[in-house]
């Protein structure tokens, strides 16, 4: 069975960092999860507005 998440490593500015981190205490979410959600989203997004166009 294949795992359902891929560790990856990236690199970001410390200020996002800080962010986030404090925005996934607010929501009580690990770091990895909340930048996860953050994602799915963006890209939901992303995907509504590319159908809108047509």
């Amino acid at each position: 069975m294949k795992p359902l998440k891929t560790k990856i490593s990236i690199t970001l500015d410390n200020e996002i960092v800080d962010k986030l981190k404090e925005l996934s205490e607010q929501d009580d979410r690990s770091l990895s999860q909340y930048i996860n959600l953050i994602l799915k989203e963006y890209l939901k997004k992303k995907q509504t507005k590319t159908l809108d166009i047509y």
